[in-house]
């Protein structure tokens, strides 16, 4: 990230909450000579960039796919735009900068605590979000294929220190079963492990290097949640037959790009254009069975979308009512509740037939 005229007012810019360093005006923000702030308890939120996901980003493709030759795989350059959308949030505010947003660009004010909640620095809230943008990105991975019906499997992405499975799994290990019942999601291992208390025994089964292992983990505690079993390790869905997906973006957190990335993998991965040629933005979470989840912000991802020039813009269904509460031009903004009204939605405007769309 860049520094700001000011170095303690910046911009965040996550998935959910994205975050884009921004350059401040030059307005004190603390007594001269003291320690004493002058600024105010609250962020403001406001459009943040939107990126092709179909596109290229500092050089390197957003969403990056290969294959080996003998999966006989097509990879697509598909036409059209398919952007995810951000919400730029700024803290560290004195009260005339705060004003001055919220009167001169249309930004909402929230409390500081909804993007730093209480008890959590914003260091680990940059952490948690990152988190949640990993995972997004490999739901996106098990939602595509699923879609594609290409074949998947689990895989260890990293051990936790001083957890259960530190020291038995490694990174790159496949996970193929937890206490025999086969793993082909992280949803179905977590399952199994919640079941499951702190002193538990956990039979594991993984491939490593080409080899199958089984392995017997004692689970303990998790440090959070007082009664609940941890294994200790970060899952993500990793497609088989050679073929690779990789997503190439620096300081966006958060879950909202699940749905975008999972249409771009899609429309990469199949003939012809999902977009018909057209601007198509959108945002919204992404669950392991397809599900599109409400997000933050949406009015600003909204505007954002239209300021850039989308044609259409893919809203989940529980943030309709809010997506068109402000104006949105000529852009028209489809309902989602889940990937298949998504590509739907999609074929229906490339066709010029009507979108089922939100409703104020």
């Amino acid at each position: 990230m860049k520094s700001s005229h000011n170095p303690r007012l910046r911009t965040l810019t996550w998935g959910a909450l994205p975050l884009v360093v921004l350059t401040a005006a030059a307005t004190l923000d603390h007594i001269p000579g003291t320690n004493i702030s002058l600024t105010v308890p609250y962020a403001a939120e406001g459009p943040g960039p939107t990126v092709d996901t179909l596109g290229m980003a500092d050089g390197v493709e957003v969403v990056e796919i290969s294959a080996q030759d003998e999966a006989g795989i097509t990879i697509d350059d598909p036409a059209g735009q398919l952007n995810m959308t951000t919400v730029a949030v700024r803290t560290n505010m004195t009260l005339v900068q705060a004003l001055g947003r919220w009167i001169g660009s249309g930004d909402t004010l929230v409390p500081i605590e909804a993007i730093f909640p209480k008890g959590h620095s914003e260091e680990e809230v940059q952490e948690a979000n990152q988190i949640a943008f990993s995972q997004s990105e490999s739901a996106a991975t098990l939602v595509a294929m699923d879609y594609l019906q290409l074949p998947v499997h689990v895989e260890v992405a990293g051990v936790a220190e001083d957890s259960a499975a530190a020291g038995t799994l490694e990174q790159d290990d496949i996970l193929l079963a937890l206490d025999g019942k086969k793993i082909t999601q992280p949803q179905q291992a977590q399952e199994v492990i919640q079941a499951k208390k702190p002193g538990d025994k956990l039979q594991v089964t993984v491939e490593r290097a080409g080899k199958e292992l089984h392995k017997t983990v004692t689970l303990k505690e998790h440090p959070e949640t007082k009664g609940q079993a941890l294994l200790g390790i970060l899952m993500i869905t990793v497609p088989d037959n050679g073929l690779e997906v990789n997503y190439n973006l620096e300081d966006i957190g958060g879950p909202s790009a699940g749905m975008m990335f999972t249409l771009a993998v899609i429309d990469k991965l199949s003939p012809g254009d999902l977009t018909g040629g057209h601007f198509v933005a959108g945002t919204g979470t992404i669950e392991p069975d397809g599900t599109v989840g409400a997000i933050g912000g949406i009015v600003h991802k909204v505007r954002a979308a239209k300021d850039a020039g989308a044609e259409l813009f893919l809203a989940p269904a529980d943030n309709c009512a809010e997506a068109v509460s402000r104006s949105t031009g000529d852009m028209v903004v489809a309902r989602v509740e889940d990937i298949e009204d998504a590509t739907q939605a999609l074929e229906d405007f490339a066709a010029g037939r009507p979108v089922v769309a939100c409703e104020d």
